[in-house]
């Protein structure tokens, strides 16, 4: 099985719809693919819909969290989306999300960088507006080459000239939100220090002990050094080890399955979930 649980679409900041990530999916020989759109679950029904034969969905989202004052991210597997708590969590996140925007839209400016509010809404569509579709306008603008480029002390990295904060939550009542709405708790990219700051493995402890059930160790962000010192970690902690691609479409240059979760970790994580339960694939719709 190839299993590849960490993927985005148009829903948040990716760039396939989600009937087309799954489509893609299976193009790529993918027997089980996670949609986490950021905050959101306004995917799902289209991903469903339009689910290929062969090919099984998870339910899930990455929820932004902060801590100490460095951002993460945590993945949420097979909860209730209408599970009252962790809903208004997620609302309240993505309602911070345009006026953050507009703010580093308007330091952009100060700067000197024409980039406009139309011009960002434009690039999100129907998605969760976020740092990478100003990213996005950056390259559309000739600022920097890469949508990558854009995320150092320069532009929107954390800290940098153009960067705003918004309202993240505490991980730890991630964690305590994610349980409490039948879902698994895995850590996202958790040493992806090109990011920008990263947690300490202190830290990671604490989330292990109050409920933490796995991190993200095979990503593009760690290198092989990296991903060795996190499965020891996870091993000493007790904690789940997944592997995916953290696919974006066209806004990154991930591919789909180009990591993979291990089969025995995703039985674990389904037998964990009780908020909701893999979809398999009957088919999809048609294309017109």
């Amino acid at each position: 099985m190839r299993i590849d649980l960490h993927c985005h679409s148009t829903a948040s900041d990716g760039t396939d719809t989600p009937a087309e990530l799954v489509r893609n999916a299976a193009a790529a020989g993918l027997d089980v693919v996670a949609l986490t759109d950021h905050d959101t679950t306004r995917g799902y029904a289209e991903a469903v819909a339009a689910l290929p034969a062969g090919l099984t969905l998870v339910t899930g989202a990455e929820l932004s969290c902060r801590i100490d004052g460095v951002s993460m991210h945590m993945l949420a597997y097979l909860f209730d989306p209408e599970e009252p708590a962790l809903l208004a969590e997620r609302e309240l996140v993505r309602d911070d999300r345009v006026p953050r925007a507009k703010g580093m839209i308007a330091k952009l400016n100060e700067l000197g960088v024409p980039v406009t509010w139309e011009q960002v809404a434009r690039i999100a569509g129907d998605g969760s507006v976020g740092r990478p579709h100003v990213a996005s306008a950056l390259v559309e603008l000739g600022v920097v080459p890469t949508v990558g480029d854009a995320f150092t002390a320069d532009w929107l990295a954390d800290g940098g000239r153009a960067f705003v904060d918004k309202h993240e939550t505490d991980p730890f009542e991630a964690v305590r939100l994610i349980k409490g709405a039948g879902g698994v708790a895995v850590f996202a990219h958790p040493a992806a220090a090109k990011r920008g700051r990263t947690v300490p493995q202190s830290v990671i402890a604490e989330l292990a002990a109050a409920g933490l059930d796995g991190i993200e160790v095979d990503h593009m962000d760690h290198d092989a050094e990296t991903r060795t010192r996190l499965r020891g970690l996870a091993g000493e902690l007790g904690l789940l080890t997944t592997g995916s691609s953290d696919y974006h479409g066209s806004r990154k240059t991930c591919v789909l399955g180009e990591y993979t979760t291990d089969p025995e970790v995703y039985g674990e994580i389904t037998r964990r979930a009780f908020g909701a339960f893999p979809v398999p694939g009957a088919g999809g719709v048609r294309e017109a």
